[in-house]
């Protein structure tokens, strides 16, 4: 008599946002954020949602981050999870992610080095410090995208200490 074949475990049920889509279908998240903020070009970028694990945070309102006309975009974020996904029409997008480096344990390059996968798109050793140029100035990473299954999806590894994020931008593309 033979053994049945054992089952794999069943995964953690994914955490997907609902977000409703802003100015022609472009989707913002502002990480770490309990409340829809403005930006200073008028755009909502809607609360903090769709991450899996982790933590969120806020900065004290008067540290200055450089690169930017709207510091607040970088003042809040999301930490230590494990992915973001959010419900998205199939089709071409520009995915901008923003980070800044706020922490005060980090105080120079390679002190927080996480990588991070964007819809197929591998960022093996990525570390704010060293792409941003030093503390508290913001960075963003924009990478073209297709969403295939209405799901656009990141997922996040740690290396050294917890990855981060302050805000994600999804830009229909033509």
């Amino acid at each position: 008599m033979t053994q049945p074949a054992a089952q794999p475990p069943a995964a953690a049920p994914a955490i997907v946002a609902s977000v409703p889509e802003g100015a022609h279908g472009v989707i913002r998240i502002k990480a770490g954020l309990s409340t829809p903020f403005t930006d200073s070009s008028g755009n909502v970028w809607q609360p903090d949602q769709g991450f899996s694990g982790g933590d969120t945070i806020d900065r004290d309102t008067s540290t200055s981050i450089a690169n930017t006309k709207d510091p607040q975009l970088f003042l809040t974020e999301h930490y230590g999870m494990d992915s973001f996904s959010c419900n998205a029409p199939n089709g071409k997008y520009l995915a901008k992610l923003y980070f800044a480096e706020t922490f005060d344990g980090i105080t120079g390059p390679g002190e927080r080095v996480f990588s991070f996968n964007v819809q197929g798109h591998e960022f093996k050793d990525f570390d704010v410090w060293e792409k941003a140029g030093g503390p508290n100035r913001a960075y963003i990473e924009t990478v073209p995208v297709e969403v295939i299954n209405g799901t656009f999806r990141i997922t996040f590894t740690s290396n050294i200490e917890n990855p981060e994020i302050n805000a994600i931008e999804l830009i229909p593309q033509m």
